[in-house]
């Protein structure tokens, strides 16, 4: 069992805090060759006969020849290829303020003690009214420290498998809300709702991975976890 950051986006933010999410799609790297033998394959790639075949069917190249494929061997299975294992603890990384007072500081160099904002929802931790109400400079997710996350999530499951095998069930498990007949997220401009979960996580993630990523379907890691909000260290 591992700790490590994760990061989300302020929407997903509002969904790990709202019950809504408890699952998250990674896009698998190396992705694995598709639809046959590769010789232009390096020793060691993960490989699939064809699109059709379960991720226990993925093979491993082990030599140069075109019998060179054994099934792969990586342990922990799913858990192996992705990195990512039941009983991990993630903790999460969002986007954040100090105040004006921290600008000059990096987050390498605070205490643990200084005010922040989060910018999902404003919420505050060490913030007091001698604090003003002006956030400094805006912080980036990926920086932000392991003293300063407030959600951490416990991995209970691991699945490796195209992206658009995704359920139902798995995209309200994303985070997709219904609203009426209609699905996508709370904050999301209605006009754009869809008539199915898919359908808004299909929008969802091509918003967040740039046009076409989704009829790319590439491997993705499927992640289900318990979550906390609490610092991961509390």
């Amino acid at each position: 069992m591992t700790d490590r950051p994760i990061l989300f986006s302020a929407p997903m933010v509002r969904a790990l805090l709202e019950g809504r999410k408890t699952q998250t799609r990674r896009i698998l790297n190396p992705q694995p060759f598709a639809n046959g033998f590769h010789y232009s394959a390096e020793l060691g790639d993960i490989l699939c006969h064809n699109d059709y075949l379960p991720p226990s069917a993925l093979l491993r190249r082990v030599g140069k020849g075109k019998n060179s494929y054994v099934a792969s061997d990586l342990e922990g299975g799913a858990e192996g290829m992705s990195g990512y294992y039941v009983g991990d603890r993630l903790y999460v990384r969002e986007e954040w303020f100090t105040t004006p007072a921290y600008d000059d500081l990096a987050p390498s160099e605070m205490g643990g003690d200084e005010p922040l904002r989060y910018k999902a929802d404003d919420a505050t931790f060490n913030w007091t009214e001698a604090d003003g109400s002006r956030v400094g400079r805006r912080r980036a997710g990926m920086h932000m420290p392991r003293w300063a996350s407030r959600l951490t999530l416990t991995v209970t499951d691991v699945r490796v498998a195209r992206l658009q095998d995704c359920s139902e069930a798995d995209a309200l498990a994303e985070g997709i809300g219904q609203f009426g007949r209609f699905f996508g997220l709370p904050d999301a401009d209605w006009d754009e709702g869809e008539l199915s979960a898919v359908a808004a996580y299909h929008r969802l993630w091509n918003s967040i991975n740039g046009p076409g990523s989704w009829e790319a379907n590439p491997w993705v890691v499927a992640v289900t976890f318990a979550v906390e909000n609490r610092n991961i260290d509390a």
